[in-house]
């Protein structure tokens, strides 16, 4: 691949993280409306580790050695189930722009573990994460946070354990490529299922007990796009672009998430959000500029 084609390969795999992921807040509460919060995980995740692994296995990638599967059985549950599975259990009381307003500390806490295995971050990006996370702040400030001590705990939670997992996938001997992606949501999913049943989760959806079109049809965007292509675009920025740069993402998708709210329920942008824009924007030039000059 040349120096070029894999420029655009990151922008595209930026691109699909903030405006696929943006738009994953909404499409896992409208899941919660058939779905339980680890159910629902982990079938998104082993529907689409499946599919990736089975596609993968009949194009002749090799099996994975027992370390690999250990590696991703710790990323898979750090990342699958601590880390997004809890975003979706703290969406049944937290309000998805609360949601994503704490995820947004997702590039704090990378840059904080990336430190340990020796990682010098640049002012600039420390300089972009402080200003990134007063943006999400600015942004939610006018909104109805309606976060619950166990929801704003379990979201915390999520930020630091996806971190870690992030950080760990670069230090761990993994399969590479997209059979990490799928190793990690098959094991992730895995241990999805045993949270879920440990949980007592049950399939309730109403007097017919069967899942909502909108329900449906969120879990469908949420295996396709969610998992199979953002989290693979996700694990390959881990592997070519500094640690904040990839996590940017987390700074841009509560804009998202408000630009959807404006063109599919009609709700009004206000200055406050307006300033947030502007803000979130700065941040992730900072960024933007510090992989540039790397």
């Amino acid at each position: 691949m040349t120096q070029q084609q894999q420029r655009w390969l990151v922008v595209l795999s930026m691109l699909a993280l903030y405006f696929i992921w943006g738009s994953t807040f909404l499409a896992m509460r409208y899941a919660l409306e058939s779905f339980p919060p680890f159910m629902m995980a982990a079938l998104r995740f082993l529907i689409s580790g499946v599919l990736l692994y089975g596609y993968l296995r009949m194009r002749g990638a090799p099996r994975l050695s027992f370390q690999q599967w250990r590696s991703s059985l710790i990323i898979g549950t750090l990342m699958m189930c601590m880390g997004n599975a809890f975003v979706a259990y703290a969406e049944q009381w937290v309000a998805s722009g609360a949601a994503a307003m704490v995820i947004a500390t997702v590039p704090l806490w990378t840059v904080v573990f990336s430190s340990f295995w020796g990682h010098r971050s640049h002012k600039r990006e420390w300089l972009g994460i402080a200003v990134g996370i007063v943006g999400v702040i600015v942004l939610n400030m006018d909104g109805n946070l309606r976060a619950s001590p166990m929801g704003t705990a379990a979201l915390f939670v999520a930020a630091a354990s996806w971190a870690l997992g992030s950080v760990l996938g670069k230090h761990m001997k993994t399969a590479g490529g997209a059979m990490s992606s799928a190793s990690q949501m098959l094991a992730g999913g895995g241990v999805l299922v045993v949270v879920s049943l440990l949980h007592g989760e049950r399939w309730t959806t109403g007097p017919a007990a069967s899942p909502t079109l909108r329900a449906i049809l969120a879990m469908v965007f949420l295996v396709i796009f969610g998992s199979l292509v953002a989290y693979s675009a996700y694990l390959y920025l881990l592997r070519t672009v500094r640690p904040a740069l990839a996590t940017s993402y987390a700074f841009v998708n509560p804009l998202v998430a408000l630009l959807l709210g404006a063109w599919l329920v009609g709700e009004q942008v206000s200055g406050c959000q307006m300033l947030a824009m502007l803000i979130i924007t700065i941040s992730v030039a900072l960024v933007l500029s510090v992989n540039h000059d790397a």
